[in-house]
């Protein structure tokens, strides 16, 4: 007899094809429209998301570039950041954001995170800064926005460049502002799994700096403004029409579906208050837009291994920080500066999180922690 697989899912992690189901008319009408149009690359439907993703952001530029790491590299380009050069990330984040800083041949600097948020900690911040440092990448980690008020005021006093990554932060906010406008310039993904995701990859720079705008804009066309005329080094890292009409369709239902996610975190929070587990903290200026929700709790493999064999798909987020890669093993990294990140890895545990979950969805996940934890 053949070995048994896992268990079938009663609760996927995130159900892609159920949140396409229910724009499936408006996503056809989209891809309709544009191979009818015949222009595929910086055509009228990029130009249309963009101006439409900068007032979502309330910012005066949304530049659409391929994917979340070209747009923090292209960033980083434009400000003149580059060999020789620190840049402050955060311990605890998804690589990409370290990876933009070494691409660019800067040096990525690891700060701690704050215990509670796991966004990069501003009272860190300081002892980190050297003659060196050019600029702060602050991560809106789970779609929890960071302390944008300290953090630009520490950019402000040392004279440094503030970037957002904020790839998984689509909608969120910081003392009544959006992401994506609080530093010099914010990168966004449009991974599929995001907030707002495209049906392939993608990506956005938004910022209040035109010049900044257009210096993204040549250096993502192969450094040129103007066809075979090129000004600087650059990329083939563009949003195509495809794309940036799925998005388009999608724009208009974000708020909506990040409104469900609060409503899914907030049971969760309710419920499993009593359970051992640490839960999400919100700062009181934040809004977040619940990208995961993400829980932490020192027997966190065993947890995991018992809402398997339930049928509830959960994820790590993240495995191992980008210090403890093999990619960076060449950095002379202090990892007892970095207490709180380096303790993360091992205990955090993503809940499934879906603006498509049902409620008794919500309710079986809720029922398995208390079985496992009770």
């Amino acid at each position: 007899m053949a070995a048994s697989g896992p268990p079938t899912s009663v609760v996927p992690f995130y159900d892609l094809s159920a949140l396409h189901r229910q724009i499936r008319p408006e996503l056809d009408a989209a891809y309709r429209d544009v191979l009818d149009g015949g222009q595929l690359i910086l055509g009228p439907r990029l130009a249309q998301f963009e101006q439409a993703f900068a007032r979502y952001c309330d910012v005066r530029e949304c530049v659409g570039v391929a994917n979340g790491l070209d747009a923090l590299q292209l960033i980083l380009e434009a400000l003149g950041i580059g060999q020789g050069d620190d840049v402050l990330v955060p311990g605890c984040t998804f690589i990409a954001t370290w990876l933009a800083v070494t691409r660019v041949g800067a040096t990525p600097v690891p700060v701690d995170v704050h215990p509670l948020s796991y966004n990069m900690d501003p009272a860190k911040v300081r002892d980190a800064v050297t003659p060196r440092t050019r600029a702060i990448i602050a991560v809106h980690l789970y779609g929890q926005p960071a302390d944008m008020t300290a953090l630009r005021s520490l950019a402000d006093e040392y004279g440094l460049r503030l970037i957002e990554d904020a790839a998984q932060a689509h909608g969120a906010r910081w003392a009544g502002r959006r992401v994506g406008g609080g530093g010099h310039a914010a990168a966004f993904s449009f991974y599929p799994g995001k907030n707002l995701g495209a049906l392939g990859d993608g990506g956005a720079v938004t910022t209040n700096d035109p010049e900044l705008a257009e210096s993204v804009r040549r250096l993502r066309n192969y450094g040129a403004q103007v066809k075979y005329q090129h000004e600087r080094v650059g990329a083939n890292s563009r949003l195509d029409e495809l794309q940036a009409a799925f998005l388009d369709v999608k724009l208009p239902h974000l708020d909506r579906w990040n409104a469900r996610r609060a409503e899914i975190a907030e049971q969760y929070s309710h419920a499993l208050a009593s359970l051992g587990l640490t839960l999400p903290w919100v700062a009181p200026e934040a809004e977040p837009v619940w990208h995961l929700y993400v829980v932490r709790h020192p027997e966190r493999d065993r947890v995991r291994a018992a809402l398997t064999s339930a049928g509830i798909e959960t994820s790590v987020h993240y495995p191992r920080n980008p210090g403890d890669q093999v990619a960076y093993a060449h950095l002379p990294i202090d990892r007892t500066r970095l207490p709180v990140a380096g303790s993360l890895p091992h205990e955090l545990l993503s809940l499934p999180m879906s603006p498509v979950m049902t409620d008794d969805q919500v309710t079986l996940v809720i029922r398995a922690l208390q079985a496992v934890l009770r």
